[in-house]
């Protein structure tokens, strides 16, 4: 897995395919791997003629372990993928997050609107304005001793996330910690970039897609089925919504 420097952290990426490029940022606790290569999204992607260019956020994967939460701001970790598109000579990308990954993207877009044809907001809805999601409860069972001594129901999910990922904890609780922001409805609203939501009608983590669309108007929204945060990364209706959505771009 290739990899670069943004200042002193390393970040690992892979870069498949040929075409118009398209940046895959991932969840929290996640890899470039396990969201996007193993569900079949850089495969898809690949096929359509399209390069797939998919990041290790720092503190996961193959990426550089930071153990203090002010490396991790939403801001900061924006700047790690205009920086690998800068390492590409990539001048502009669209662009597709999945839960923390889609807070991450739209930061890119907040702050780099001419680096992008499109903004794709995966697993993620009102709760990019109202918070939500993984929260103290997870740090804490990130923290806790084992799977057994963890009760809180989101917390269970996200640590056995991360022991079947094998992930860090202590990087992904200074992650988790860190990166806690949130966008208000005015820079929400700000962002004009062609943009789809596509959210699992049974998310009760990433918030409701239709209240983030009455925020951004322009924006489409991609209900997936009976889908919940976990399982509805590799829909196919997931899939089939975004490469249409890709099309219409031109």
């Amino acid at each position: 897995m290739p990899s670069f420097h943004n200042g002193s952290v390393e970040i690992a990426y892979i870069d498949e395919g040929e075409g118009d490029p398209i940046f895959l940022v991932h969840g929290f606790g996640s890899t470039a791997g396990v969201n996007w290569v193993y569900p079949g999204w850089v495969s898809a992607l690949t096929k359509a003629e399209r390069r797939v260019v998919a990041l290790d956020n720092r503190g996961h994967g193959a990426s550089s372990k930071l153990y203090d939460r002010a490396e991790y701001s939403l801001d900061i970790m924006a700047g790690d993928v205009r920086a690998l598109m800068d390492h590409l000579n990539i001048e502009r990308a669209d662009i597709m997050g999945y839960s923390l990954g889609s807070r991450i993207s739209c930061r890119v877009a907040l702050h780099h609107p001419e680096r992008l044809r499109s903004l794709i907001i995966g697993g993620l809805g009102y709760g990019l304005i109202e918070g939500g999601g993984p929260g103290e409860d997870v740090a804490l069972a990130l923290e806790a001793p084992s799977l057994e001594d963890v009760t809180d129901p989101m917390g269970r999910m996200f640590r056995a996330f991360a022991d079947q990922t094998r992930s860090d904890r202590r990087a992904l609780v200074a992650c988790l910690r860190g990166s806690r922001q949130w966008l208000t409805p005015e820079q929400a609203a700000s962002i004009k970039l062609p943009t789809l939501i596509a959210v699992g009608t049974k998310d009760d983590v990433g918030g409701s897609a239709e209240k983030l669309h009455q925020v951004m108007t322009h924006a489409e929204v991609l209900d997936i089925p009976d889908r919940d945060h976990m399982r509805a990364v590799g829909d196919r209706v997931y899939k089939e919504g975004v490469l249409a959505f890709l099309d219409r771009q031109g």
